[in-house]
């Protein structure tokens, strides 16, 4: 075989090699893929894989009240585990889980998933969502298994605007201030006019008209 078909025949070897691992790389819930998205909280430990984990605040800036933990948990082994807990390190944030329907605990069925956040799934409620998280920080948030155990990553905060709208926290906060002050307070001082005397400007006219009698 000459030089240059040697060196064609190894160019085609290496190509097709470089992209079945790109295929393999790109399969399944475990794909190298996902860590190229910086925007997206992924991690994997044993069995549990967890995607797209985020924390989503109230749409007003500032706003007090919950805020939720979202993502997608997948359980890649053989047995069910429940979800015992997540928590956020380092706040005093109290996160309530619930499954999609009735009561008990969040389950990760064996070779499935669970959806936290959004209507008619599983939710992660963080009560103190204003006092422990940041829009744009990346918060540690940890997921308590009962077979895995802790599962940690940093999750971004961002507010329930966009596409976190429909994941974001159900509960509105109340709205602040006294609304009630604007409409039971005291008349402007200009609406007694510029004297400052009630009425004062009504008794011109009859004093005019008495004058010119």
């Amino acid at each position: 075989m000459s030089r240059s078909l040697r060196r064609g025949a190894l160019a085609a070897t290496a190509l097709v090699f470089s992209l079945a691992t790109l295929s393999a790389c790109g399969a399944g819930n475990n794909a190298q893929t996902l860590g190229v998205r910086p925007d997206n909280a992924a991690t994997s430990v044993d069995a549990i894989t967890i995607q797209n984990a985020t924390v989503v605040t109230q749409p007003e800036a500032n706003a007090a009240g919950p805020a939720v933990v979202t993502g997608t948990v997948f359980n890649n082994g053989g047995i069910a585990q429940t979800l015992d807990s997540v928590t956020l390190p380092g706040t005093s944030a109290t996160v309530k889980l619930s499954p999609a329907k009735g009561s008990g605990p969040v389950t990760v069925p064996s070779h499935g998933s669970v959806q936290l956040g959004g209507a008619g799934n599983a939710s992660a409620v963080i009560e103190n969502g204003h006092e422990a998280t940041k829009n744009g920080d990346a918060q540690q948030v940890v997921f308590t298994f009962s077979r895995t155990g802790d599962v940690g990553l940093r999750a971004f905060v961002w507010p329930a605007n966009s596409f976190f709208k429909d994941v974001g926290p159900s509960t509105s906060p109340t709205p602040s201030g006294t609304p009630s002050g604007s409409s039971s307070g005291t008349p402007a001082a200009g609406a007694e006019g510029e004297s400052g005397q009630p009425g004062g400007t009504a008794d011109t006219p009859s004093d005019s008209a008495s004058a010119s009698h």
